[in-house]
């Protein structure tokens, strides 16, 4: 079962609802060119952003690859393990893929893609043994409670199903947050998944570790130059840090649940809107190649016309 079979919809709320939601966005299509020629790089969610049902949308990837052609890295950022991660790593045109909410790092080389972590290996054994006592509290405690799929392959966190494959109501959704958060847990909510860790870590400390580890570059210096995309509410954090916010237009799901809203917000949904933030990005950056030769031109012509 699907999220459409379990009950989700990707319809945009309506009314006053709708109104309020689209008030503290502006459109993706009013950012200004002379910030996006600055852009260093992009950083981006995953799930319900570049993917539908856990497979990369068409416009998605063909995003990634015009960047990754133009010399632009994208790092991608997201709440889902290790293990589902690491074939994407390998296949997409990616710098790197932060998974577990900033504690697993897979970095692409020629040699295959390497992993590293945010936590070392004695703090990884001696947290695994909490999050399997937690993860049973919580599936005795809340009726329809499930691991998520993909809990095979995660190393740090444990996730709770709420949307992938089952539906969980929003009071138990909030029911396990408040578990995992009385237990000494980090508790987010994305599209598909409650997720709980111990450790600092978050997608925040994560895109600061892979500035700083692939680029030798302090990324709270030079935020204003990175762009986020995100699609949900526990993007908020990133929405918070980022001037050059966006959300894919699904974002309006959780409008009702949004306290940090992007600064933008694009016209199409998932890969759609990825790809409307690419492309904005590659058509200033070429726009201020021209620019920059049409005034070489220029200096040129005149120092020629001045020559004795």
């Amino acid at each position: 079962m699907n999220r459409a079979q379990a009950g989700g919809s990707d319809a945009a709320p309506t009314g006053e609802t709708g109104r309020r939601a689209r008030a503290q966005c502006r459109p993706w299509a009013e950012a200004a060119h002379e910030r996006l020629r600055a852009v260093l790089g992009v950083m981006t969610d995953i799930d319900d952003t570049l993917t539908r049902d856990g497979a990369i949308e068409a416009p998605a990837l063909g995003a990634l690859a015009r960047l990754h052609a133009a010399g632009v890295p994208v790092v991608a950022i997201t709440g889902r393990p290790m293990g589902w991660s690491a074939g994407f790593a390998r296949d997409w045109p990616l710098s790197a893929i932060v998974a577990e909410n900033g504690a697993v790092a897979l970095i692409p080389g020629p040699r295959g893609v390497a992993v590293e972590y945010a936590q070392d290996e004695a703090t990884r054994t001696a947290n695994a043994r909490r999050l399997a006592a937690a993860a049973g509290r919580i599936v005795r405690e809340v009726p329809g409670a499930t691991l998520a799929r993909d809990s095979a392959g995660r190393v740090t966190d444990i996730a709770i199903d709420h949307s992938e494959f089952v539906a969980l109501a929003r009071a138990d959704v909030a029911r396990v947050v408040a578990l995992m958060r009385a237990q000494g847990m980090n508790a987010t909510v994305s599209s598909i998944h409650v997720n709980g860790w111990y450790g600092e870590h978050s997608k925040w400390s994560g895109a600061c570790w892979m500035t700083e580890r692939l680029f030798g570059r302090a990324l709270e210096r030079e935020v204003s130059r990175w762009v986020y995309v995100g699609d949900s509410t526990n993007d908020q954090p990133m929405f918070g840090r980022f001037a050059l916010s966006v959300g894919v237009a699904n974002l309006l799901r959780f409008a009702r649940e949004l306290e940090v809203w992007p600064a933008y917000l694009t016209a199409g949904e998932r890969g759609a809107g990825f790809a409307e933030v690419a492309d904005a990005v590659l058509a200033a950056r070429s726009q201020g190649v021209d620019d920059a030769a049409g005034a070489a031109g220029a200096a040129g012509a005149a120092d020629a016309a001045g020559a004795p």
